[in-house]
């Protein structure tokens, strides 16, 4: 396979970024720079790791995987041969890795002063939690943003690792490194970016933090306003087993729902507290009467703030997200196309996830301008997978 720099379409073509592989948030903010136009160059162990890798691993789509054994001095060398003609670098070690590796951000910045030094990590690089494990539950668990969810009372519910991981991690990754990126290019200096899954959350909270301030929120769960609390925002199973999501939250979305129920003259009035056990005893017998392809076909389209809830394997086929392409399926895989869009330099996506770690060894290396691969290849310094 041809490796070529700057084949992006979208708006950080010409960006250059290695990334020294890890799972999760880091990937997945690596796979955002990528899909937006970045080269970006994976650095992997070889043989890969734990809970990634693959041909589907959508996270390590858009870029060329390279296997180099940073145990190896050379190695090492290597990545910094790299640095030395990139933007950002982005790793998710525990704090200390990369610099007892020699390429920490000190060692980078003597390569290259302008370098953006994107760090992901859980708990941040300081405090007393620093350095020790940790995965996205643990993480959402003491920002005060697990214990609100779900609609148990008796018990808080997680929703994967959407909220850590994506919500308050990758995505506050990217914002800090183009941030950085951008005023790199007025200073000069590069920077360290430090991004904990915690601050992030936090910061994906403010919401909630603003309703605690407010004196009027219930730290139980399902008792607020959006959290299941309000009958008129909440999920409701449908004769055939499947669910629709109610958020009629505003007053004339609320008189849409009731009249597209057919409930106007039983409903107790949007804002009678003492009668929503009531109303949710109404709404729930309502919806139990027909399929949710029937509701569906009632609501979509109106005010009343009403979608049938489909698992990801139908998401696919809604035909809003079909008419927007927001799905689409390349390289034999369905997958999401990248996000935002641009007016002017749309973004494409590009090369699909590598098979094994180091892939591409051989060819990015190469188009990345680092001498010697062979030799490189020869001594055991880098590998290129079978």
């Amino acid at each position: 396979m041809s490796i070529e720099l700057g084949r992006g379409t979208g708006p950080l073509k010409g960006v250059k970024v290695v990334e020294i592989a890890g799972i999760g948030p880091g990937p997945h903010a690596c796979m955002i720079l990528a899909d937006l136009g970045a080269d970006v160059i994976r650095v992997e162990r070889p043989g890969g790791q734990m809970l990634t890798g693959g041909s589907h691993d959508l996270l390590n789509r858009g870029r060329p995987s390279v296997a180099l054994n940073l145990k190896d001095p050379e190695a090492v060398a290597t990545v910094l041969d790299l640095v030395e003609g990139a933007d950002v670098l982005v790793e998710g070690m525990r704090p200390g890795v990369l610099e007892r590796l020699g390429l920490g951000p000190e060692q980078c910045h003597e390569r290259n002063p302008a370098l953006v030094y994107g760090r992901m990590t859980g708990w941040g690089q300081d405090g007393p939690l620093a350095t020790a494990a940790g995965h996205d539950m643990n993480y959402i668990a003491i920002t005060g943003a697990l214990h609100g969810l779900g609609q148990d009372r008796s018990r808080p519910h997680f929703p994967g690792n959407l909220v850590g991981d994506f919500g308050g991690g990758s995505t506050y990754l990217v914002i800090g490194v183009l941030a950085a990126l951008l005023e790199a290019r007025v200073s000069g200096q590069g920077q360290v970016v430090d991004a904990a899954i915690v601050d992030g959350t936090a910061h994906l909270n403010a919401m909630g933090a603003a309703f605690l301030a407010s004196g009027t929120f219930s730290e139980q769960r399902a008792a607020n306003l959006l959290d299941g609390g309000a009958p008129f925002y909440d999920v409701y199973e449908t004769s055939d087993g499947e669910h629709m999501s109610v958020g009629a939250l505003e007053p004339q979305f609320f008189a849409e729902l009731v009249r597209l129920l057919g409930v106007e003259d039983r409903c107790p009035g949007q804002l009678d507290l003492e009668r929503y056990d009531e109303m949710r005893a109404l709404f729930a017998e309502t919806f139990a009467r027909r399929t949710q392809a029937e509701w569906v076909e009632l609501f979509e389209g109106t005010d009343a703030c009403v979608a049938g809830i489909v698992p990801l394997s139908r998401a696919v086929e809604h035909p809003h997200l079909q008419a927007r392409q927001t799905f689409v399926t390349k390289d034999g895989i369905a997958q999401p196309q990248p996000a935002p869009r641009f007016s002017r330099t749309a973004a494409t996506l590009d090369l699909p996830p590598a098979p094994k770690a180091g892939s591409h060894t051989r060819e990015a290396l190469a188009a990345w301008g680092v001498a010697d691969v062979d030799g490189l290849l020869e001594r055991g310094v880098a590998v290129q997978a079978d």
